[in-house]
């Protein structure tokens, strides 16, 4: 999209080319996952095949191509399933990069680039039952999931949450075994998430090979970091709360773009305001969200793909910060972290960004702006339940920040915007309720979900000393 006028309306012409034919690809591969890749009829066995022949020029095509043809002729193997899953990862990931490009240059934005850390020595491989599991709901397909299947993941995932270093794969697959329980029987569902439960399943063999849940090594950080927004990813039994900011370290280093995660257990019946109090254990981050300050940190670990390591103990507050302020001054020039391989999937990408001089309409639960003659859809369905920030709010707007997002198409998740509300200046920010909401109804909500978390609380107290 050379030649596109600097800012996001840059993004909103035509995709990049042939990202359309990728999705395809990958659709059609999907679509086979779901009927289960031991039974391919003469149309879906071509699927498999087709991904791989668009990765024949890249070092993983051969293996690909081996395997696909494997598949197709009924003969199924871990080492097939593997590289198939490889191969769409890899089709994935090159549409991420392709979006992420434009969305760099139509934003001026620079980013690092990705340096592959030393590989370690290899460990012992604690992920075969893991890797079986997944192997056999790939060649069972989604439609074929039953009890026995669903059971026979237990003692994987007991394994698994055995070993704190295996946490993160431990999380996925029981997420994944979690929402197959909880569609079945799949045999006769009307709809098939097939996009997404592709995507876990991916992810997870790929982690689940050896080496492949291990992060790159961390260094260490220090610095002032100013806050640009919070993003909260709620979901029924956990709530994360990932905060992005630009860091600006001492002597001179370019201020550069990075992020710090929070999260804790939770069950159902807590939503809306209370899902803060169970991120208790992070007073100093809740403070400086609520607060509006900056944040002093000292030898903080960050991966290599500009993930803070959060630790209470290396943070402290600082000077007043308006996130604002911070997205027209420090924003512009900050350096974009790179993508770690595996993090490489269009639905991962949040690109922190400042909105102004739009206009705003609505349409029932829909709102866009409009800017420099372009569209861009608002994803009000992203909006968490325990802000401040609403559609109202976001359609009577001026300024917004948010992060850019990718679903077919560009939209703008808001997490701050400024407005004005009967003839009064408003500002509001996802993480102004991190130490308790403002307003009557927001407290009433917050207390009867504090009631929940204080019965969870002495019941869990119970458990541990029984």
């Amino acid at each position: 999209m050379t030649g596109s006028m600097p800012g996001p309306a840059g993004l909103l012409g035509a995709a990049p080319h042939g990202i359309g034919e990728a999705l395809d690809l990958v659709d059609g591969f999907d679509d086979a996952l779901v009927h289960g890749l031991a039974r391919l009829g003469e149309d879906r066995a071509a699927a498999p095949v087709a991904l791989a022949a668009a990765l024949a020029a890249t070092p993983l095509g051969e293996r690909a191509r081996e395997a696909a043809e494997k598949i197709a002729a009924g003969s199924v193997a871990g080492d097939h399933l593997d590289a198939l899953a490889a191969a769409r990862a890899a089709l994935l990931g090159a549409v991420h990069d392709a979006l992420l490009a434009e969305l760099d240059r139509a934003l001026e934005r620079e980013r690092a680039a990705w340096e592959e850390p030393h590989a370690t020595g290899e460990a012992a491989d604690p992920f075969a039952g893991s890797r079986s599991w997944l192997h056999e709901l790939a060649i069972t397909g989604w439609r074929g999931v039953g009890h026995d299947l669903l059971s026979a993941s237990a003692p994987v995932l007991d394994a698994l949450w055995a070993d704190p270093d295996l946490r993160r794969l431990a999380v996925l697959l029981d997420g994944l075994a979690a929402e197959l329980r909880a569609c079945s029987p799949i045999t006769t569902a009307d709809l098939v998430p097939a996009r997404r439960w592709a995507d876990l399943w991916t992810r997870a063999l790929l982690l689940a090979r050896p080496g492949g849940a291990a992060a790159p090594p961390a260094g260490e950080v220090s610095g002032r970091l100013l806050i640009l927004c919070a993003d909260v990813h709620e979901h029924p039994t956990a709530v994360q709360v990932q905060v992005h900011g630009v860091l600006e370290e001492p002597g001179g280093a370019r201020p550069r773009l990075v992020r710090a995660s929070v999260s804790a257990a939770k069950v159902e019946t807590i939503t809306g305001p209370a899902v803060w109090q169970l991120l208790g254990d992070f007073p100093v981050l809740l403070g400086a969200l609520a607060g509006h300050v900056s944040l002093e940190i000292d030898g903080m670990p960050m991966l290599a793909g500009g993930d803070l390591l959060w630790r209470e103990d290396r943070a402290r507050p600082g000077e007043a910060a308006d996130p604002f302020v911070t997205a027209r001054l420090a924003l512009p020039a900050a350096l974009a972290p790179p993508t770690p391989p595996l993090e490489r999937h269009p639905a991962r990408i949040a690109e922190p960004v400042l909105l102004e001089g739009y206009t705003t309409s609505r349409d029932g639960d829909a709102v866009t702006f409009h800017l420099a003659g372009a569209d861009l859809p608002v994803a009000v369905d992203r909006l968490p339940a325990c802000g401040p920030v609403t559609p109202e709010l976001v359609a009577a707007s001026s300024a917004c920040l948010g992060l850019l997002r990718w679903d077919g198409g560009w939209s703008i998740q808001p997490t701050g915007v400024q407005a004005t509300v009967r003839r009064k200046p408003v500002t509001a920010h996802t993480g102004d309720w991190a130490l308790g909401p403002a307003g009557v109804k927001a407290a009433k909500a917050r207390a009867a979900g504090s009631d929940a978390v204080a019965v969870l609380k002495e019941r869990a107290g119970r458990l541990l000393r029984s």
